[in-house]
């Protein structure tokens, strides 16, 4: 199972807030069967200790490593917010990518993060798709 499939990916969002995003978030790694509802938490207590935003409108919460014991299995949510939620002063986060990792199968996709953060053109059609196969396929892709 890839850990990152359609049900993960929540596109046209809106959030009220920073927090509200996570909770979003979570709940989609939560509806499946990637963590316990618990972890959510985590993300949250995560959050307020180290923001996870990357920039270029991209944000990666995530539980704390006493979270570990929350997740059933690695998987990755995508929440795309088109109008954006304000993430620290000044920084709006338009792709909310949440993460619960066992191991490190989530590299990859980490990786291909990096570069989609570094292309703008590629990072604003994230943003703004109707189409969950752009960010699968963004996202997913074999390096």
């Amino acid at each position: 199972m890839s850990i990152l499939s359609k049900e993960s990916i929540c596109l046209n969002a809106v959030a009220a807030s920073k927090r509200d995003a996570i909770q979003q978030c979570g709940k989609l790694l939560v509806d499946v069967g990637c963590v316990v509802p618990q972890y959510v938490e985590g993300m949250l207590a995560r959050e307020e200790i180290m923001s996870t935003y990357l920039g270029n409108g991209v944000a990666i919460p995530h539980g704390q490593f006493d979270n570990r014991g929350d997740i059933l299995r690695t998987g990755i949510s995508v929440l795309q917010i088109p109008d954006g939620i304000e993430w620290e002063p000044g920084e709006r986060a338009y792709l909310i990518i949440g993460i619960a990792a066992l191991r490190d199968e989530h590299v990859a996709v980490l990786g291909n993060l990096a570069e989609v953060i570094d292309d703008e053109a590629v990072a604003e059609q994230m943003k703004t798709t109707d189409d969950v196969n752009v960010i699968l396929d963004y996202l997913n892709k074999e390096n």
